[in-house]
């Protein structure tokens, strides 16, 4: 629940942004100056950038949500090794032979969603965001083709 309390006031704090962009904007191009002109020629560009970067990322995080909520409801998310980092994240060993484990079974079954989304929590677990994010965005697109 806090998470989606971070969402609403990261929205509403976009919100507060684009609208002071957009003034600010008009601003400087009322002024008239070429430099001027210029900044607010790039705050009517970066604005959108950020909202469009803003809502891409929400999207992606609640997609994840569902899919992790539904996959927990199911019984089938992986379970966590006895010892952690203190951290939080797995030890060395020990994600190296998980991630070997259920990247097996992506292999085994390319177009499971339930076997990209495990292997995206292992490999956030162990520390890779690139690999999980990448391994989760798969497994969203399949979710949608493959329910």
């Amino acid at each position: 629940m806090t998470s989606r309390i971070g969402v609403a006031v990261m929205g509403g704090a976009l919100l507060l942004y684009i609208a002071t962009a957009v003034w600010l904007a008009v601003m400087f191009l009322a002024v008239g100056t070429p430099a001027a002109i210029g900044m607010g020629v790039a705050l009517i560009v970066i604005a959108p950038l950020g909202a469009w970067a803003l809502i891409r990322e929400m999207q992606f995080g609640f997609a994840a949500d569902r899919l992790g909520r539904a996959l927990d409801a199911e019984g089938g998310m992986p379970e966590a090794p006895a010892e952690l980092t203190p951290s939080g994240r797995l030890r060395r060993e020990d994600a190296d032979a998980m991630i070997a484990q259920y990247s097996s079974q992506v292999e085994a079954s390319p177009d499971d969603w339930r076997a990209r989304y495990r292997l995206g929590v292992v490999q956030d677990a162990a520390g890779r965001r690139k690999d999980a994010r990448s391994s989760i965005r798969a497994a969203i697109v399949l979710s949608r083709t493959r329910p």
